[in-house]
């Protein structure tokens, strides 16, 4: 089980347009924001990414760099892209389900087409949004087992605030004897 304020698991992916990104080498000025998202069938990651999308300029003035990142392929990710328009959110693809699992992702068995008649894959994880400081450690983290109800980005912008304001820590790291 992940724990904030303990280092986060390796994270490697192409992206779509700016390259390799690893979590190991990012150098955000306060946090990584990392978004995993079902992938092209899933309706509601569209909505939720066009609103992080919208959303990434500030978070970017508070010294947090996004992405998002599937388990989808390249033509499926870049669909995805021009589905939501991304203009600046990065788009990462090619997650590892092995490498889903050690962040703490649920893993789902396609059950064909969706509600928007897209083929779900095979095999691929369900939403997880992150927060990572530059040290590698997790600051928030919330993992999904469904695709409905995920944190509010808009929320998240204005908490995030508080956070520096208050210089406030990571919660949950305890795990002593209850």
């Amino acid at each position: 089980m992940l724990i904030p304020r303990q280092k986060a698991p390796a994270l490697v992916v192409e992206t779509l347009g700016h390259g390799r990104f690893d979590l190991a080498t990012e150098r955000p000025e306060r946090m990584t924001l990392v978004c995993f998202y079902r992938g092209l069938h899933c309706p509601i990651c569209a909505n939720y990414l066009k609103e992080l999308d919208r959303l990434t300029p500030e978070f970017a003035a508070r010294g947090v760099a996004t992405i998002a990142i599937s388990s989808d392929v390249e033509e499926r990710a870049r669909q995805m892209a021009d589905k939501i328009q991304a203009k600046d959110l990065r788009v990462g693809y090619g997650l590892n389900l092995r490498d889903a699992r050690e962040w703490g992702l649920f893993i789902s068995a396609s059950r064909g087409k969706t509600s928007i008649g897209i083929e779900e894959p095979h095999l691929f994880s369900e939403p997880g949004v992150f927060l990572i400081k530059p040290d590698q450690t997790i600051y928030y983290l919330s993992v999904q087992s469904m695709p409905f109800v995920r944190p509010n980005f808009a929320e998240m912008v204005q908490a995030f605030d508080f956070i520096v304001k208050n210089n406030y820590p990571a919660r949950g790291e305890y795990t002593g004897t209850v």
